[in-house]
């Protein structure tokens, strides 16, 4: 009778041994994974990435409970293992056949698993903090971009228009453009900002922004292209007024010139290709036949205003060309003629002279393109308005 309770007994602890194995072992598992998730290192770029892991750490720690239940219920079988043997003196040989895995083990996954969830806490509690003030950085980068670069294109496109529309005189459109760029020079504080901004973003390492097409790049090329288009346009209109005066072309007549070559310039781009420059000759009288002799004309006439090649023709090389046309030969003995009398028959003329006769901008554009004059009968800082007067009929861009 004993022994047949005892086998009985073994029955019952055997089935338990491996109702614990079956249990154990997923849970065992699961453990595993839930620990090397937890320790798992993430790399996210956004705010929605890091609420995503963040919502899968919630639903994983919504599922903790169910599975202590089941831990509990593990450790049950093998307590009700060693009851039964405590009862009734049951010897065992040996641990459970059917698992390595023992309560010991079991437990201390448990542990480890519960000392790590808080840690990923707070390490998704950091990274939400830090994608948070990425996202900050970003806007604040994209709403000064988004503004400055339109900015930039649009400022572009004004001093284009002033430079060929013919609002006023020369000198009034001289003036709104010193205007202007005084304007972008007061600028420049915005772009160092922005550039500021742009510094924070690359120390947190931060390489897309979906809201903004700019790039810091793209704003950099557009301000010195800003920059060197104010500086040239001013310098272009600074020459048409030195030439106009120069050789005495008249405000109506640099208009003329003007509305040619804007009608011609079908692209508004400020230059006229080969084709357009004949077409513009032709309407204003030229002979340039559709033949050899005609492309012969032509062809000299192109070496004169585009001498390096470049294919295009700018304004300032058209009323040079225009005005050489027109003028009477004696133009450039006028202009010499001019400067004497200003340095009271002196072969030289001194920046005084010119500063105290002359327009400011004038005197100054004078002053600063007239070489040294190197006559025995030169005073200290002599100037050579002879020299100057014959570039500027010539050929020469000064």
């Amino acid at each position: 009778m004993k022994e047949l309770r005892t086998e009985k007994l073994l029955e019952t602890i055997d089935q338990l041994y491996l109702e614990f194995a079956k249990r154990a072992a997923p849970f065992n598992n699961w453990m595993e994974g839930a620990m090397e998730d937890l320790q798992d290192t993430f790399i996210v770029h956004t705010i929605e990435e890091i609420q995503g892991l963040s919502t899968a750490h919630e639903q994983f720690k919504a599922t903790l409970p169910e599975a202590d239940k089941e831990r509990q219920a593990i450790l049950g079988i093998h307590n009700e293992i060693a009851k039964i043997v405590q009862t009734y003196h049951v010897n065992i040989a040996g641990s459970n056949p059917y698992t390595a895995i023992d309560p010991q083990e079991v437990n201390a996954k448990w542990d480890k698993v519960r000392q790590l969830v808080p840690q990923r806490d707070q390490a998704l509690i950091e990274e939400h903090a830090r994608q948070q003030n990425n996202e900050r950085l970003r806007r604040q980068f994209a709403n000064q971009a988004n503004v400055i670069g339109p900015w930039i294109q649009t400022k572009m496109e004004e001093i284009g228009r002033i430079s060929i529309e013919m609002h006023g005189t020369l000198e009034d459109q001289l003036t709104h453009l010193r205007q202007y760029e005084k304007n972008i020079v007061n600028y420049k504080p915005k772009i160092d900002q922005l550039e500021g901004d742009h510094q924070l973003i690359q120390e947190a390492l931060i390489f897309d922004n979906r809201h903004t097409n700019y790039t810091m790049e793209h704003i950099r090329v557009g301000w010195e292209q800003l920059l060197t288009t104010i500086a040239r346009t001013i310098n272009e209109i600074e020459n048409q007024i030195l030439t106009r005066d120069a050789k005495g072309i008249s405000q109506e007549q640099m208009n003329e010139f003007r509305a040619s070559f804007n009608h011609f310039d079908r692209d508004h781009s400020g230059t006229l290709g080969a084709e357009e420059f004949k077409a513009c000759l032709i309407s204003l009288g030229f002979d340039i036949a559709n033949d050899s002799q005609g492309e012969a004309e032509f062809s000299r006439i192109m070496s004169i205003v585009d001498p390096n090649r470049m294919g295009v023709v700018t304004f300032q090389a058209f009323i040079d060309f225009m005005s050489r046309e027109t003028a009477d030969t004696d133009t450039a003995d006028q202009v010499m003629a001019s400067f004497k009398v200003l340095a009271g028959d002196k072969s030289y003329i001194l920046a005084d002279e010119l500063r105290r006769e002359l327009p400011p901008d004038q005197a100054e554009y004078c002053i600063a393109r007239m070489a040294p004059y190197t006559g025995p009968d030169g005073a200290p800082g002599a100037l050579d308005y002879m020299s100057f007067s014959t570039a500027l009929y010539g050929e020469s861009d000064l």
